[in-house]
């Protein structure tokens, strides 16, 4: 039995470096008792590996550390999955809603970065994108920010899983590109 924990601890270490994670919100909120006040912490944080994996959560404690880390264990476990094309944008235009948030997030060019704020930004640092625009309309909540940044993300499909949907090859799903760069290699061999 032993053996099993030391095991387990160590996945646990290994586990720990691969993935970031951003405090983006602490609440402090006070109970009012007859010796005094209480003072209780709520931290939301987002985890992510930048490859394409991402999870938030929330986390409350007495004290903040406490909070942070419960957050943060919450965040590893419902991470979700995000296809991203070439590994550093969206593959399309998309919205999110969460409650009285809503956030409109847009594939960039390669050098645009994240154009994005607060609560959305920390999504997609963690998530590895490097060039979006987003804009967040509705509520300023980060709580439902978040929220409706990840339901967003979750609409978003790659070319591979509409082929696989549809029962078509990738290459049938994409726009035909090839005829421009073959006419503008044609008239290089003429110069």
């Amino acid at each position: 039995m032993a053996r099993d924990d030391n095991r387990r601890g160590g996945r646990d270490r290994d586990e720990t470096p691969e993935f970031a994670d951003r405090l983006v919100a602490i609440n402090r909120v006070s109970k009012t008792v007859k010796g005094g006040k209480r003072f209780g912490f709520a931290a939301l944080v987002v985890v992510g590996d930048q490859k394409g994996r991402v999870g938030f959560g929330k986390g409350k404690a007495k004290e903040v550390p406490e909070a942070i880390r419960k957050a943060t264990e919450q965040a590893k476990r419902q991470m979700i999955r995000v296809p991203l094309r070439e590994g550093r944008t969206l593959h399309h235009d998309m919205e999110g809603r969460w409650g009285a948030g809503k956030v409109v997030m847009r594939t960039a060019p390669t050098g645009t970065g994240i154009i994005a704020g607060g609560p959305m930004r920390a999504v997609f640092e963690m998530l590895g994108v490097q060039d979006v625009v987003a804009k967040s309309t509705g509520s300023q909540n980060p709580y439902n920010m978040i929220r409706a940044t990840l339901n967003g993300l979750q609409k978003e499909s790659s070319p591979r899983m509409v082929a696989q949907r549809r029962g078509k090859k990738v290459a049938d799903i994409l726009p035909k590109r090839d005829e421009a760069p073959a006419e503008s290699s044609h008239v290089a061999e003429e110069a």
